[in-house]
């Protein structure tokens, strides 16, 4: 897309910090009031949920996710359970723990948890499950292995995709930079769609601002191997500025914390991009590092499902989160809206409605 037609595609800016609603792919859901007011649950209904590693204080991937539950739960007027695995050990024991305990819908939160969610939704066939972040297809034959396993997944290269344009945008150094926890796909796609925007930048800016950390083309890069806020991800984060770059995307849960702590030691103008929830909010303590979040709305999903299940409604057809339907979007700009380009607002909205209309190609490997 050229500069002329990035100049003619405007339309309403990004919203700030909101996690947009949805129902499905495609549609908004219905605003329910709080307090039961949502009509009476099936029966004995008991939503549950299963943590990854990164646990449900991440003030990211699991806890947005338990948001959603406890939403729904609450409108509903019942208890939900949750329980929080320590190590990918622990997956199967907890699973296993939550159906004994008569829940009647399970989520479990992480591509990680595949195998161990197929196993117990095969074992359970009264008990609906979902599952974020995978298809639940072990078998690779492009099919759910269960009837009773919804996936909730998201095209985050979207999203992403304006992040990495947003990041080039912003830095001063021509140098940005990104790595995960763990190379799987929920972690990948993110890097894959800022390395994109970062690309796109470059092309219609006539720039060359580089990407660390990542390339795309042969799917190769930095990772920490665990989601966890330690040294390791302090040093890679490190390692990663070391190399100039002055904005840092890291994907992976808590490991935002240890590149934030890198950040502050370091002394430098370096800027912070956050995953999955909108960081500024559920974390302010590095408020004044980030330059926009990258968003994948994990509660509304896991509270429409919940809602679903709860009528005696579950419904297994995947629901899978695009920038059309907005399950996964941009933040706003929060402390650094007076420190960007006055222009970058039309131009990611321009961005997202050429992602939409498919004139812009932002799909990645991991895509959905």
């Amino acid at each position: 897309m050229t500069n002329s037609t990035t100049k003619k595609l405007l339309g309403a800016t990004i919203a700030a910090g909101v996690v947009f609603a949805l129902a499905g792919c495609g549609q908004a859901p219905t605003e329910e009031k709080p307090g039961g007011d949502a009509g009476p649950a099936v029966d004995d209904f008991k939503p549950c949920m299963v943590s990854d590693e990164g646990g449900f204080d991440d003030k990211s991937f699991n806890q947005l996710g338990f948001e959603g539950l406890s939403k729904a739960a609450d409108e509903l007027g019942v208890k939900p359970s949750k329980t929080e695995s320590k190590s990918a050990s622990d997956y199967q024991s907890n699973l296993d723990a939550l159906a004994s305990e008569g829940c009647t819908f399970i989520v479990s939160v992480g591509f990680k948890l595949s195998a161990p969610t197929i196993e117990a939704a095969k074992a359970n066939p009264d008990i609906n499950y979902a599952i974020i972040d995978d298809w639940a297809d072990g078998d690779g034959d492009g099919k759910t292995d269960a009837e009773n396993i919804k996936p909730l997944v998201f095209d985050t290269a979207q999203a992403a995709f304006l992040g990495g344009y947003a990041a080039a945008s912003y830095s001063k150094s021509g140098t940005v930079g990104t790595f995960g926890g763990a190379k799987i796909p929920p972690v990948t796609i993110f890097m894959d769609g800022f390395e994109m925007g970062v690309k796109h930048f470059n092309e219609e800016k006539v720039k060359d601002v580089k990407v660390v950390g990542w390339n795309t083309e042969t799917q190769e890069g930095q990772f920490t191997d665990e989601f966890a806020a330690n040294d390791k991800a302090k040093q890679v984060a490190q390692g990663i500025i070391d190399q100039g770059a002055d904005v840092l995307l890291p994907v992976g849960g808590p490991i935002y914390q240890s590149a934030a702590q890198a950040i502050r030691d370091s002394g430098g103008e370096i800027a912070l991009l956050g995953v999955d929830a909108d960081v500024h909010e559920t974390d302010p303590s590095v408020a004044d590092l980030l330059l926009v979040s990258i968003q994948k709305s994990m509660d509304v999903a896991v509270y429409d499902a919940v809602m679903e299940a709860a009528k005696g409604e579950f419904d297994p057809t995947p629901f899978v989160g695009t920038l059309e339907n907005e399950g996964v979007s941009l933040s706003g700009f929060h402390e650094f809206e007076s420190k960007v380009d006055p222009a970058l607002k039309d131009e990611l909205e321009a961005i997202r409605e050429g992602i939409i209309d498919g004139s812009i190609d932002a799909k990645s490997p991991s895509s959905p």
